[in-house]
C-alpha cells in the first residue's frame, strides 16, 4: 500500500486564490468548503478552470491530496476570518471618533 506521506503546506498563489474565490461564495470552513470547491471546479466557475486546471496549479481533490489541500483552506479561512475582523474594528473605531 501507497503511502500519501506527510502534508506539505506550500501553495501556489493561484491555488491560495481558487480557495479565496470559493470562500467568498460561501464563508464556511473544511470539509464544507470542499463540496463548494469541488461544485466551482465541476462547473468551470473559477476562470473556467475545472479539475484538471487546477490541478496544474496545484488544487487537487483526490483522496492523497486533502491533506495539504485542507492545510490551505485552513491557513487562508483564517487569513479572511482575521482581515474581516481587522476591518470591522478599524470600521468601529471610525465610528467612535466621529
Amino acid at each position: 500500500m501507497l503511502s500519501a506521506g506527510p502534508a506539505v503546506s506550500t501553495s501556489t498563489p493561484e491555488a491560495e486564490a481558487f480557495v479565496r474565490f470559493c470562500y467568498q461564495r460561501r464563508r464556511v470552513g473544511w470539509p464544507e468548503l470542499y463540496d463548494e470547491m469541488c461544485a466551482v471546479a465541476t462547473r468551470g466557475l473559477y476562470q473556467g478552470m475545472g479539475h484538471e486546471a487546477l490541478a496544474e496549479i496545484g488544487v487537487g481533490f483526490s483522496l492523497f491530496e486533502t491533506p495539504r489541500l485542507a492545510q490551505l483552506v485552513a491557513r487562508v479561512v483564517a487569513e479572511e476570518q482575521a482581515a474581516r475582523k481587522a476591518a470591522k474594528a478599524a470600521a468601529c473605531q471610525v465610528i467612535a471618533a466621529a
